[in-house]
Order: C-alpha cells, then structure tokens, then sequence
C-alpha cells in the first residue's frame, strides 16, 4: 500500500477510516428507509426528503470537487462531517415537512463533500490498477455498517419513534469527525496540486475512460436507487409486511452486496477488470429478469422480488468499485473534479428514474412491483450494453495507443 502521500496521525488508519466514511452513505439512506411510511403519516410525503436529499448530495458534489483539489481533503472532509452531525440532529426535531427537507438538503450537501474528499483520497494513495480492489475493500466495509443499517433503522421506529433515526445519524457523524480529527492527514500531494491547477474540466470530459466507468456507476446506481426509494411502498403497503420485517430486506441486500464486492475482489485477480464487469453486467439484467417474471407469474408473493434483488445486488457489488475507481484511474492530478462529476452523474440518474418511477406510485398501489422493477430492469440493459460493447473496445484502443 501507497500512503505517501498523506501525514496518518495514528492510532486511527486509513484502511479503517475508509469504510467507515463510504457507510456514511447507506447510514443516512439505508436506516432512513424504516422510517418513510412513518414520516409521512406524520409531516406529509416522506420520498420528498429523500428525494430532496439525493438531489443534493448530486449537485454539491460539483462544488466539492474543485475545492478537495484547490484546499484538500482534510479541511473539507472535517467540515462536512460536522455538517452531516448537525444536520441529522435538525431532521429530528423538524416540526414540518418543508424543515425536514431543508434538513436533509444540508445533510446531503454534507454527504457529498464527505464522499468526494473519501474517494478523491482514494486516488492521492493508491495507483490507478490498485483502485478497484482498494474501494472493493472499502465497499466490503460499507456493506457491513448497511447491514445493520435498516435493522436498526426499523427497531427505533418502531420502538422510540423515526426521530431518534436521525438522531443516531449524528451520534455516527460525530464519532467519524473525532476518528478523522486524529487519523485523517492531508493526502494531496503538492505535484499534484500544481498540476491540477493547470487541470480544466474539459480535460475531465476529453477522458474516454471517465466517460465509460462513470456511466456504468450511474447506470447500476440507478436501478438500486429505485428499489431504495420505492421497496417500502412495495413491501410495506402492497404486500403488508411490517416496518420491522421490511428492515430485513435491504439488510440482506446488503450481506449480499458485502459477499459481492470480496468476490469482486477475486475476479478482478483471475478474470481482469472487463471479465469482471460482463459478469456483473449478467447479474444486473437476471436480477429483473427474475422479478418481471414474479410480478406476470405471482405478483402478489415476495419471493421473486427478494431473489431477483439478490442477483441484481451480486452484479451492484461488482460495478461499483469498479466504475468508481475507473472513472478517476486516468485523472490523479484532478482526482476531486473526476470523483465529483462522476458522482453528480449518478446521482442525475438516480434522481430522474426515481421521480419517473415515482410517477406511476399512488396509495391504493394499483401498478403493484412495477415502478420498482422496471427500472431496474432497463439498468440492467444498460449495464449490459456498457460491458459486453464499450468497454472492450475502450480496452482494445487504450492498448494500442500504449503499443
């Protein structure tokens, strides 16, 4: 491991640090899930904050981008990791649906500058064939803490009320910013700095590579944002299961993912990068195959719902670390503008095929699974189409110009 680049103030490491920080993610989604139906019995439509969150989290990516590469990582990680305490603590005492989207606005603008500075980190330590192993290992982490995530997110609704959900978000805020107050150095390196102030966003967009893995991060990101936001409905309201058995589902989701992202971690090493991905590519399309076929066959049963999210996790654990790591491989010198327009991509995505989903949900749930599935589905021709005929080509043409 590279870590040269960055001043570690033990006893707190970056390998520990790295996991902890990506789960800030599922930590402000994934527990937040348990808490929607509640939310809007109480404040009104409750998929507007989360909507409202996602949305920002896009858009601020933008500006934290450029500003990891001017001033660090450091500065900006600390403040938006206060910012994400601060904000979870203002969600829990919203007295109205417009101050808890407000809320989570903030906390979103937070959340994207935590992940940024992460991922931009990522690239300061580490050369860019290292990359997907080290975020695989990274997103290894991530799925534990999204394990436990909806669980426990489920356990306080029920038992103490959604309030203290987002009151545990900022108890987990608060504990990162004292571990990264310690451990977090300054991974930018001065060479680098110097040459990213020469850099442009164009050369960031010339960059076939950062074309290629951004949208296969967008794409997979986008069917598993559909399921996030519209499970709940799909699982709680349609087939009437409790909040607390709903809190399950994305948490196997998430063991499923934990397995996925270390096998992901072995093909890289036996199949290469590609290989790898057209087998996620598989898994990403089987995974609505399965649900399509449950919804024509048996749509009032769970079962096909649940197998089918299995696979299209197995395939998500793949292209994640995957494309994160691709999108910003080529570009060390604007690592923060990379990571950040790529993550503003997914989150574009997300945001559109979830308000077009959205679209098609009404309380008597007369469409049943479909607006979550099929979305998920067209990810999966999505993902398809990027593995098996663009890549390989991107490949073949980046070998050529090194020969």
């Amino acid at each position: 491991m590279n870590e040269g680049g960055g001043a570690w103030r033990r006893p707190v490491s970056f390998a520990l640090l790295l996991p902890l920080l990506l789960a800030a993610q599922p930590v402000a989604t994934d527990s937040y899930l348990p808490a929607l139906p509640a939310i809007a019995r109480e404040l009104g439509s409750a998929s507007a904050s989360l909507t409202a969150f996602v949305l920002a989290f896009g858009i601020a990516q933008l500006v934290c981008g450029p500003l990891s590469d001017r001033f660090g990582r450091r500065p900006l990680l600390l403040a938006g990791l206060a910012c994400y305490a601060l904000a979870a603590l203002g969600c829990a005492f919203a007295g109205s649906l417009g101050w808890l989207v407000a809320w989570r606005v903030l906390q979103g603008f937070a959340m994207a500058d935590i992940l940024v500075c992460t991922r931009a980190a990522v690239r300061d330590l580490y050369p860019a064939h290292e990359g997907p192993h080290v975020m695989a290992r990274g997103l290894t982490g991530l799925g534990i803490v999204a394990l436990a995530a909806p669980v426990l997110g489920a356990w306080l609704v029920q038992g103490a009320g959604w309030r203290w959900v987002m009151a545990a978000m900022a108890v987990y805020a608060l504990v990162l910013l004292a571990l990264c107050w310690r451990g977090f150095g300054e991974t930018r390196r001065a060479a680098v700095h110097a040459r990213a102030a020469r850099g442009s966003l164009r050369e960031v967009f010339a960059s076939r590579s950062f074309r290629a893995w951004s949208l296969l991060a967008a794409s997979t990101y986008g069917g598993i944002f559909c399921f996030l936001l519209l499970s709940p409905m799909v699982y709680i309201d349609h087939l009437g299961l409790s909040p607390t058995l709903y809190g399950w589902i994305p948490a196997g989701g998430s063991l499923v993912y934990i397995f996925s992202t270390t096998m992901c971690r072995r093909l890289l090493r036996r199949l290469g990068l590609v290989r790898t991905v057209q087998i996620g590519a598989t898994l990403s399309l089987a995974g609505p195959a399965i649900q399509v076929a449950g919804c024509l066959a048996a749509p009032q049963s769970a079962l096909p719902l649940l197998v089918g999210h299995a696979v299209y996790a197995l395939g998500h654990g793949i292209h994640q670390p995957c494309g994160q790591a691709g999108a910003v491989g080529d570009l060390p010198h604007l690592a923060g503008r990379a990571v950040s327009w790529s993550g503003f991509g997914m989150m574009l995505v997300a945001f559109c095929a979830g308000q077009a989903a959205a679209q098609f949900v009404d309380p008597s749930m007369v469409n049943g699974a479909w607006p979550m599935v099929v979305p998920m589905g067209l990810a999966g021709i999505a993902l398809v189409v990027i593995a098996f005929g663009w890549l390989p080509r991107l490949t073949a043409s980046s070998a050529q110009g090194s020969s």
